[in-house]
């Protein structure tokens, strides 16, 4: 299958996507049921963004042009170990797989095993060829080259499993702010959908703000009123029960609004709930720090500005690994 017939199936699945038939909202309500922290809101999101960022005719030319991307690839079979915290958050990888001219071979999350494989059946009934391309399984076996997102745990098994084969590995990350006390009420919202769209599972959501000494939140926990009906989601207000529990039990002091808690700890990763903070005396110092650490993603309000955290291009890669140059030098 030569690289234009690929472009144009991604295109026709970016209007399947768009076009909300009744099988495709089954499978999205059957993903719904299947994990509690997929409500349909956020798989709705994540597909828009899918769509909207990933599965233009521009944006795929472009990122195709980048590379030189041509018909002339060797096939090798790429496996992916996916993760399931956020809905569809293999997708990326998949996408790059696919438009490289590689075969793939995908594990699933077992948290987030209905849609993905969904769209992958829907394209090879569309072009029967793709089965060759595209193929699951539970277990990795014989794989030209591997592709692997988990917790630090995990990663230390796929080191020890893959080690002899090309791979890209990657471990836990999350994403911080860094505010100046001069956010507009439109910037703070914004901030507020970077901490708790997906309820704050992708590593791209701020799990920590870093904030001027001195520094009022009373206009930062207003922001996050549009949240507040988290508190009716059973398995969010678990966790907010539990954290808010934690901290009362230590004596330790903590702001909320009755659905967010706001905690002064060091972590740059903070439980479902909760948002760290910290404050600071010098912006620089921050950033310098955070330049060093492999633990997170991106910053909000320096490297991207607030509200964009969760829409990333085909160019924004995670780890900042190059996952298509990866696969075009196998």
């Amino acid at each position: 299958m030569n690289l234009q017939k690929r472009i144009e199936i991604l295109l026709r699945l970016r209007d399947y996507l768009s076009a909300n038939t009744e099988d495709w909202d089954a499978v999205k309500h059957t993903a719904s049921i299947h994990n509690g922290w997929f409500t349909t809101e956020f798989i709705s999101l994540a597909v828009n963004n899918i769509s909207t960022h990933f599965l233009q005719d521009d944006k795929l030319n472009k990122w195709i042009q980048h590379y030189h991307i041509d018909d002339n690839i060797i096939p090798k079979n790429v496996g992916i170990v996916m993760a399931g915290n956020i809905p569809l958050v293999g997708f990326h990888d998949f996408l790059s797989v696919f438009v490289s001219g590689h075969f793939q071979t995908i594990k699933l999350s077992l948290k987030d095993d209905v849609l993905l494989k969904h769209l992958a059946h829907k394209m090879i009934s569309w072009e029967i060829s793709l089965q060759k391309y595209i193929s699951f399984a539970p277990m990795l076996k014989g794989c030209d080259a591997y592709i692997a997102t988990g917790s630090n745990n995990s990663a230390r098994y796929f080191d020890f499993y893959f080690s002899k084969y090309p791979s890209i590995i990657r471990k836990n990350r999350t994403s911080v702010a860094i505010l100046n006390g001069n956010e507009s009420k439109e910037e703070l919202e914004k901030l507020a959908d970077d901490i708790h769209v997906y309820f704050g599972l992708g590593c791209r959501n701020v799990t920590k703000i870093f904030v001027p000494a001195g520094y009022d939140f009373i206009p930062l926990l207003q922001s996050f009123h549009q949240y507040k009906y988290f508190a009716e989601h059973h398995k969010y207000k678990n966790n907010y029960d539990y954290n808010l529990s934690i901290q009362i039990m230590n004596n330790r002091f903590y702001m909320t609004n009755e659905s967010t808690l706001l905690v002064e700890n060091e972590a740059v990763f903070s439980p479902i709930s909760q948002l760290n903070y910290s404050f600071y005396n010098s912006q620089h110092e921050v950033i310098s720090a955070l330049s060093n650490n492999e633990e997170i993603q991106c910053v909000a309000g320096t490297d991207l500005p607030f509200g964009l955290s969760q829409t990333p291009g085909l160019m924004d890669y995670a780890d900042g690994v190059d996952t298509m140059q990866f696969l075009l030098t196998l």
